[in-house]
């Protein structure tokens, strides 16, 4: 059997690249190596550049950035001095009432006139209302009616006994007789002694329809008004009072003062009375002085606090009830203390310090605060008077740096915080002693 071949399945044959096709291919074999080669050399050099650039910008700019640490802090500074020093504490008080009187009816009935207008100063016995009086000038004619029939018959009896005593004197008469007449005249005495009550009871019935002021002071809002009918239940009103008067001359100051400053404030008062200032300035009022006259024997256990009392004469009406005012409290006295700003004072880890400046240069100097006013600081330490500290810029100082003091920033203490309003003295929130002091003391 012949075989034919299959057309289809021709075997391929190798086509052979002429000589001049061949070297095309290695020339261009050649140009991309070349290329590679000068690639290579380009991201090198670009690589070199840009470490090159790291190096510099690392070196001059870390010189750069490490430059104004070396340079001087702006500082504002104060000079130490050494003087006296008042511990004073300043907190709010409480205007009260030296007395308040709630006015109330003691009979009952219809209020026909009232003799005062609302918000007048009385006196004490001035008339403020009439309750109508017709029906207890009724019942003290009654009463007056039956003393008067009683003692008829008091009198009466007793002149029957008298007879009675001669008659058996006499023999006339039993001695029974006698004693039953005795009797008589003994019970006639005891009516005669309960009309006489009555009648006292309805006078003061009649008084009582007018009411008057018990005390000096100023009348408040009138509650009732006339025409209207008042009941009274036993000795109390059953409505509200019909007027209120408190007495402001003289008037009282309540204020508040922490605990820790009990030795103090019992000292000062053995040495010669402690007194309290009360400032009104900030509202245009006045500034003066009243003695401290109460403290009390108490303190109070949820605010640690102890109430003080100064009496006033308020004679120009000026303090009201209820009103707040600013009190400044001196306690004691440091004699030729380190007087230092309150600005001045820094704390750290291991307590208070102060930069002092000297040649240009901070030193950190630590210091023990012994009273602190918010305003100026005495302190122990080794800071002479002359000293200059700083007040301003202690952010920026590095103990042992360079400082630079701002031109016209010097000062002596109590210059310090001048635009505190309200001066020196701890600060004392609130009529119950319940706030903080701004200062620190040791």
């Amino acid at each position: 059997m012949t075989i034919q071949p299959n057309q289809d399945a021709v075997i391929p044959q190798t086509k052979w690249q002429p000589t001049q096709n061949r070297n095309n291919a290695f020339q261009q074999v050649g140009s991309s190596s070349h290329k590679l080669k000068i690639g290579k050399w380009v991201a090198g050099g670009a690589l070199l550049l840009v470490l090159g650039g790291y190096w510099y910008f690392n070196h001059h700019s870390g010189a750069g950035a490490r430059r104004p640490r070396a340079q001087a802090a702006p500082v504002h500074i104060a000079t130490v001095q050494k003087r006296d020093m008042a511990v004073i504490e300043r907190t709010i008080g409480t205007v009260l009432a030296n007395e308040t009187v709630q006015v109330t009816p003691q009979v009952q009935g219809r209020v026909q006139q009232v003799f005062f207008k609302e918000g007048q100063m009385v006196k004490k016995g001035d008339p403020l209302f009439l309750i109508d009086p017709r029906p207890f000038e009724a019942a003290l004619a009654q009463t007056q009616g039956q003393l008067a029939k009683d003692q008829a018959a008091l009198d009466g009896a007793r002149r029957d006994l008298a007879r009675f005593q001669a008659l058996r004197t006499m023999n006339a008469e039993s001695q029974q007789v006698v004693d039953d007449q005795t009797a008589t005249v003994a019970s006639d005495a005891g009516i005669v002694e309960a009309d006489k009550a009555n009648v006292q009871t309805a006078q003061l019935n009649v008084e009582y329809t007018q009411i008057r002021s018990p005390v000096d002071g100023k009348t408040g809002p009138i509650n009732i008004m006339p025409g209207n009918v008042i009941s009274v239940t036993g000795t109390t009103a059953t409505v509200n009072p019909l007027v209120t008067i408190t007495e402001i001359e003289p008037i009282k100051i309540s204020f508040f003062l922490p605990q820790t400053d009990l030795p103090r404030i019992q000292a000062r008062q053995h040495a010669g009375g402690l007194a309290a200032t009360i400032d009104q300035s900030d509202v245009g009022g006045s500034t003066f002085t009243v003695p401290v006259d109460f403290i009390s024997n108490t303190v109070t256990g949820n605010t640690g606090t102890i109430e003080l009392r100064a009496t006033y004469a308020n004679v120009d009406a000026s303090l009201v009830p209820g009103q707040l005012v600013n009190v400044v409290v001196e306690l004691a006295n440091i004699s030729n203390a380190t007087v230092v700003p309150h600005d001045a004072l820094a704390a750290g880890p291991d307590g208070q310090y102060v930069y002092r400046v000297s040649d240009d240069r901070a030193e950190q100097i630590p210091v023990t605060v012994l009273f602190d006013d918010s305003k100026n600081a005495a302190v122990q330490s080794e800071l002479q008077p002359g000293d200059s500290v700083v007040t301003d810029g202690q952010l920026q100082v590095v103990p042992g740096g360079a400082v630079e003091v701002v031109k016209g920033a010097q000062a002596a203490p109590g210059d310090q915080g001048g635009n505190r309003k309200n001066g020196s003295g701890r600060r004392r929130n609130g009529g119950s002693g319940n706030g903080g002091s701004s200062g620190s003391k040791s």
